[in-house]
């Protein structure tokens, strides 16, 4: 028995023994799992949480951006321009997991209460339509067999598959299944195709064009009815002066366009939402950034897609407003003059047959601020088949031409800098005939005399000869009658060097978009060194000459053109401007490397042209208040295989304190025929645009405000409210 007792003791002994070293093994276990545990939460909230954290708000907190009214534009004298008009809008936002079906009941409850264009909905549009509504239909069209081949190709996948036969199902759509489709079926689908536009939680413009009270006010009531439906207010751009300028300032996207295609990229790297309403051209363009606006920005807290709070994080603000330099008045009255002499010369075609356009630059020659840019050109209706004159601003710095003489300021002081005309030099004027058999080129006043004459005459003039022969210089040979003139490359390099000292032939700056700086053309033989001498070789846009003539006519400075002189603050005074945030310097690009008195010589020889009896403008300004000075210009051109004639005029004033340059250029003016005359359309423009500028200046002495007053009144207010009161009424 005591044995038996002994033998229990030492059985229980290795029981306790075992007991603790199960424990300690599952303490140790139990260890372990704490201590990865500790680890694995230590990687995710230490070296991974960043990343989480930016997950959860991005698929839990979505920032919601919405747009505000862009930046009004106004002239030099504080005339609003561009302006935005409220509109009553109807909007529809979807979540991230709203159903097709359930945006589809949406469109047809709203579809009751509002008309809808359904001008933009497609076929395509039509048959998705069909399908969403006819799906047993709309699967009996693809057989089973048809299906089961297609995943047997292994080359595609399934989600290839899926295209494949969604695709055959479009295909197999009759004509009249879509017929079916009723005028309520197309609201539904042209309201439908606004819900699916753009980003879930983004407000999307169903219509905001022609809501009227009734539409809006019936919408309002039954949104309770309308899951995603709001009402609200939003903008369209009015334009004051209506088609005045137009083309330059350019256009602004709808909701529906949103990014322009070929700027996505660049939009989206900036921040902008695809459905953005933004500049499509020229001022909107350039200054899209000023003018956009600071948006509105709402954090929605969602839950499975489901919005469960609406956070404002930041408040919207309107664009801020441009002040461009333009002068509206003169801008308008520039127009209509170019307007009324064109039509003087169309109503007689057989002087002009071509004559369909002309162009006016205005700047102030001293700080490059563009004061007047007015192309209009007489253009018939394809669909009327009528015709109407139009708006051809653009054409002032878009579209080139050969010139003619105006250029000869710049070939005389070509001469000057490269040694090889001295100031008051004469030479003689007289036929120059190139090689034994070369047809002579003459001045227009001499075809057969020899006429002495200087510089200074010889641009009084126009003389062609006397620049004919600066040309040779350039060339490396003086005047021969009947001698060769070899081609030299040097020669014409050097001419458009120089002459790009001026803003010929290259960019002249403007802050526009689309500058066209000119066509160089080919020096296939020598006679055409000569024609590059008096502007008919290369070609130049009217922005260019008038830089050119405001380089002569501030001493050597090519000074940029611009337009927008001003930005400012947006605030809601009425009548007044912000304060200004940005004012454009003036930008002196280069200046000419001739002397000073070199430069005022020549000014004297385009003062000739307006003072003496001899001057080619004489006739138009020997009387004129003002003392211009200046340059004309004829250069012959071919269309369609006959000659005509471009005419130009540059010119500034005061001549001893220049305020005004401008330059007039009017393509396909007239042709040469037996018995017509040049109708002189450049130089009649020209005076009346010069006589308006100055008459302008002294209605304004006492009545204006100063265009560079900081604290600016918006002088149309009054008109701008009641425009924009009319606009509003007309839209909704």
């Amino acid at each position: 028995m005591e044995e038996g007792l002994e033998r229990l003791k030492k059985s229980k002994r290795k029981k306790k023994t075992h007991v603790p070293v199960r424990m300690n093994l599952l303490f140790f276990a139990v260890f372990l799992l704490f201590s990865l545990l500790v680890l694995r939460l230590g990687l995710v909230q230490i070296v991974n949480g960043e990343s989480y954290k930016k997950e959860v708000e991005r698929t839990e907190d979505v920032v919601v951006k919405t747009s505000v009214p862009r930046g009004k534009i106004f002239d030099r004298y504080g005339n609003v321009i561009v302006d935005n008009i409220p509109l009553n809008a109807i909007t529809y936002t979807r979540t991230n997991n709203t159903s097709i079906e359930e945006m589809l009941d949406v469109a047809s409850k709203l579809s009751d209460f509002i008309e809808k264009d359904t001008k933009e909905v497609t076929e395509r549009d039509k048959k998705d339509y069909w399908i969403i509504n006819n799906k047993e239909e709309a699967e009996a069209k693809v057989s089973e067999k048809e299906i089961e081949k297609l995943q047997n190709n292994e080359d595609l996948s399934e989600e290839e598959v899926n295209a494949k036969v969604y695709k055959m199902r479009l295909d197999r759509i009759t004509e009249k299944e879509l017929s079916s489709l009723t005028d309520k079926d197309l609201e539904v689908i042209a309201i439908y195709r606004e819900f699916t536009t753009g980003y879930a939680l983004n407000p999307q413009i169903v219509k905001n064009e022609g809501v009227t009270p009734q539409e809006f006010a019936v919408v309002s009531e039954h949104l309770s009815e309308l899951p995603g439906v709001n009402t609200t207010t939003d903008w369209k751009r009015s334009y004051m002066f209506d088609d005045t300028l137009r083309t330059i300032l350019g256009n602004v996207s709808s909701a529906r366009e949103g990014l322009p295609k070929d700027l996505v990229d660049s939009y989206l790297a900036r921040d902008y939402n695809r459905n953005d309403r933004v500049g499509k051209s020229y001022v909107e363009l350039e200054y899209e950034e000023v003018l956009q606006g600071q948006k509105e920005q709402i954090k929605n807290v969602t839950k499975g897609g489901s919005v469960l709070e609406s956070l404002l994080i930041q408040e919207g603000q309107r664009g801020k407003d441009v002040v461009l330099t333009i002068d509206m008045e003169l801008q308008r009255e520039v127009e209509k003059i170019i307007e009324e002499e064109l039509m003087k010369q169309v109503v007689n075609r057989s002087e002009s047959p071509d004559l369909d356009r002309a162009y006016v630059v205005m700047m102030d020659p001293n700080t490059g601020e563009i004061l007047a840019m007015a192309g209009k050109q007489y253009v018939k209706d394809p669909e009327t088949g009528k015709y109407e004159m139009r708006d051809a601003a653009l054409g002032t710095f878009t579209t080139t031409y050969e010139v003619g003489s105006v250029v000869k300021g710049a070939t005389v002081l070509t001469g000057y800098m490269t040694g090889k005309l001295t100031p008051g030099e004469v030479q003689i004027d007289e036929p120059i005939i190139i090689g034994k058999e070369g047809t002579p080129k003459t001045s227009w006043f001499n075809r057969y005399g020899r006429i002495p004459m200087s510089d200074l005459y010889a641009l009084e003039k126009s003389s062609n000869s006397y620049m004919f022969k600066v040309a040779m210089r350039i060339n490396g040979q003086e005047y021969v009658p009947h001698a060769n003139m070899p081609v030299n490359p040097q020669a014409i390099k050097t001419f458009r060097n120089h002459f790009s000292q001026f803003g010929l032939g290259v960019s002249t700056g403007i802050d526009l978009p689309g500058e066209a700086s000119g066509i160089e053309g080919n020096l296939t033989n020598p006679g055409l060194l000569l024609d590059f001498a008096i502007g008919q070789f290369d070609t130049y846009s009217t922005m260019q000459l008038a830089q050119y003539v405001s380089t002569i006519a501030n001493d050597g400075y090519r000074v940029q053109p611009h337009i927008m002189k001003e930005i400012r603050e947006p605030i809601d005074e009425k009548d007044r401007l912000g304060p200004i945030l940005y004012e454009k310097e003036t930008n002196v690009l280069n200046r000419v490397e001739a002397t000073q008195s070199q430069i005022e010589h020549v000014q004297k020889g385009f003062y000739r042209v307006y003072h003496s009896p001899e001057g080619t403008a004489y006739a138009q300004f020997k009387d004129a208040p003002y003392n211009a000075a200046g340059k004309s210009g004829t250069a012959e051109t071919y269309i369609d295989g006959k000659l005509s004639y471009n005419t130009t005029l540059i010119g500034y004033a005061p001549f001893n304190q220049p305020e005004v340059a401008y330059a007039t250029l009017v393509p396909a003016s007239h042709v040469q025929a037996s018995g017509v005359a040049d109708p002189y359309v450049n130089k009649y423009i020209s005076q009346r645009v010069m006589d308006k500028y100055f008459e302008l200046k002294k209605e304004r002495a006492e009545e204006m405000g100063d265009p560079t007053s900081v604290n600016k009144k918006i002088e149309n207010a009054d008109e701008a409210e009641k425009r924009q009161e009319e606009d509003r009424q007309e839209n909704n």
